[in-house]
């Protein structure tokens, strides 16, 4: 403890010091990924981040915090996954964790009817955005400590059909599925824990991408009980929490991080906005 500075040593009140984490779904310093990577160093630990391409390495080489390695790994690509995990046990150290914050959209036609799905659009979201989970989850399984913990970023709701989203949500839906799933095929072989943090509305680069999303982030805002959207930061907490082991007794679950959304879509302000008739 004595090595660390003191914000750190406040911040591992978790116990998160010396372990080591991989970090997958960087795109810039917006993404939640790199938010939970810069809360796991300031904590102590050593994040490994793994980036999409070697362009995105080039580009984020001497912005990523901390001493750990980056690795290029295209999850759509079997062959890369597979390196990917055979770089990682070919070193021989061991990993506490693994934070999979990764997703992908094509937005590029516009706010469409969900009737209008392109089969080819949803099997590559439901391929990079859930499936991704469960082929790094099998690569890494080797290099996970007995007690590690896997997180994956989902959404707040999947029940709410906010059309500009589109079929995302499903998606999401399939990952929050995911979870349960892996924890309990990871339950037969030791005590790796899987969980999802569940977030609300977010200002990332990601974000920028959805049809329509500036007025949905708003309307969070309106609906949210303090008025304030959510931060990147907040979401990125909650995940440390659940990568540390504090959160030993969680496994499986869905923990939602949306700033009391959920409470005010009857907000009196709103509701007022809606039903107001101009004279």
């Amino acid at each position: 403890m004595s090595d660390l500075d003191p914000e750190a040593q406040s911040a591992d009140v978790l116990r998160l010091a010396g372990r080591r984490f991989a970090v997958a779904g960087i795109a810039n310093k917006k993404s939640v990924g790199f938010h939970v990577g810069q809360s796991l160093v300031k904590a102590g630990a050593t994040v490994d981040w793994i980036v999409r391409s070697q362009e995105r390495r080039d580009q984020l080489s001497s912005k990523l915090p901390g001493p750990g390695q980056i690795f290029v790994c295209d999850v759509e690509r079997e062959a890369e996954v597979a390196a990917l995990g055979e770089a990682l046990r070919a070193r021989e150290i061991p990993l506490h964790g693994l934070v999979h914050s990764i997703a992908f959209a094509n937005y590029s036609g516009g706010d469409l009817s969900f009737l209008s799905t392109a089969k080819r659009d949803f099997l590559q979201a439901v391929d990079i955005s859930c499936y991704s989970l469960i082929a790094l989850s099998r690569e890494l399984a080797p290099t996970l400590t007995p007690d590690a913990s896997i997180v994956t970023i989902s959404i707040s709701t999947t029940r709410m059909a906010a059309e500009n989203y589109g079929y995302m949500a499903p998606v999401k839906a399939a990952l929050d599925s995911t979870v349960a799933f892996l924890a309990k095929s990871f339950s037969a072989t030791g005590q790796v824990r899987v969980n999802a943090v569940r977030a609300g509305l977010l200002k990332t680069s990601s974000s920028a991408g959805i049809p329509g999303y500036v007025d949905s982030y708003l309307f969070a805002e309106a609906a949210i009980p303090r008025k304030r959207g959510l931060k990147t930061g907040e979401v990125a907490e909650v995940a440390r929490f659940l990568l540390s082991p504090c959160s030993s007794g969680i496994n499986g679950q869905g923990l939602v991080v949306d700033a009391g959304m959920e409470l005010g879509y009857f907000d009196r302000e709103i509701v007022e906005k809606v039903t107001r008739t101009e004279p």
